[in-house]
């Protein structure tokens, strides 16, 4: 009995220690999802500026933003960046977006070519049949966006550099209310005709209208990768402020077990002291009653 208490003991302990991991690992989630929701918040201003930039240019020539970003005529390959996690414990983060990917570019024609974002995100594409071409580290802080941003854009330019036309979508987990999430895409390259008619007929927000000052096409270009760095900015803050919001609702669940295991053990513990008191307290008596057997006989 007193070794059943004992491992009793070590269970409680273990499942304390466990329950102390989750919180902590809670409470850094529920961190993390703030600086990133706040690092997506202040992307505004700079897109806001990247899009009157563009009013500006497609006023001048519109159509230029899709000659500026497609090298030729008829797409032949596919391109796809999916954004994922390193880490585990979020759920179905990665398996759903892997299979919202799977689904999006089945229907489009041409050689598919995926870059992932995440190593646990490439072993889901790679199941589901879409062996990516590279892979780059997820960012563990709101400073490391920059520099993976920077990485992407260069293996991209290094793709059109190859003389072969493409398309570019984009993917990644959005947050919703709470601890949701929803995979979404977007349409990067080329730039969409109906985007760029839209952008271009939007009223500027002064009585003093701008002027391009330099090569017209040069400024399309330099806004075009302003462009394309915002998205990728903003796919990679959501992407990590859902996967810390899925982690976060994880560690709930698991809180949520550990104190009902924990429950348990306390339960079965204090049953078993009981009935080990008990076995104690009735070999007392049956003691005392045969030395008082004893002392009669006598």
């Amino acid at each position: 009995m007193s070794d059943t208490l004992a491992s009793m003991s070590r269970k409680i302990s273990g499942a304390g220690d466990l329950e102390s991991v989750v919180r902590s690992m809670k409470a850094l989630a529920a961190a993390s999802i703030g600086q990133y929701e706040k690092s997506v918040l202040a992307l505004a201003d700079y897109y806001r500026t990247v899009e009157l930039g563009l009013i500006v240019c497609l006023r001048k020539r519109e159509g230029a933003a899709e000659q500026a970003a497609r090298p030729g005529k008829a797409a032949k390959k596919v391109g796809a960046i999916v954004f994922g996690s390193d880490q585990g414990l979020v759920g179905q983060f990665n398996d759903s977006l892997a299979d919202f990917v799977a689904k999006a570019l089945e229907d489009l024609p041409g050689e598919k070519k995926v870059w992932a974002v995440g190593e646990r995100v490439h072993a889901r594409l790679a199941d589901a049949g879409l062996m990516p071409e590279g892979l780059f580290a997820v960012p563990t802080s709101v400073n490391a966006i920059t520099p993976l941003v920077g990485q992407i854009l260069v293996a991209g330019e290094a793709q059109q550099a190859s003389g072969e036309s493409s398309e570019l979508y984009l993917f990644h987990n959005r947050p919703k209310a709470g601890a949701a999430y929803d995979p979404v895409s977007q349409h990067l390259l080329p730039m969409d005709e109906t985007w760029q008619r839209r952008l271009a007929r939007l009223p500027w927000p002064t009585k003093n209208l701008p002027e391009v000052i330099g090569c017209p096409e040069q400024t399309l270009r330099a806004l075009v990768q302003s462009y394309l760095f915002v998205s990728l900015y903003k796919a990679c803050a959501e992407s990590l402020a859902s996967e810390n919001a899925s982690r976060l609702a994880a560690m709930q669940r698991a809180e949520k077990n550990i104190d009902e295991l924990l429950g348990n053990l306390n339960q079965t513990f204090r049953r078993l002291r009981q009935t080990s008191i008990d076995e104690e307290l009735f070999d007392v008596l049956s003691g005392y009653e045969s030395l008082s057997k004893g002392s009669n006989s006598c």
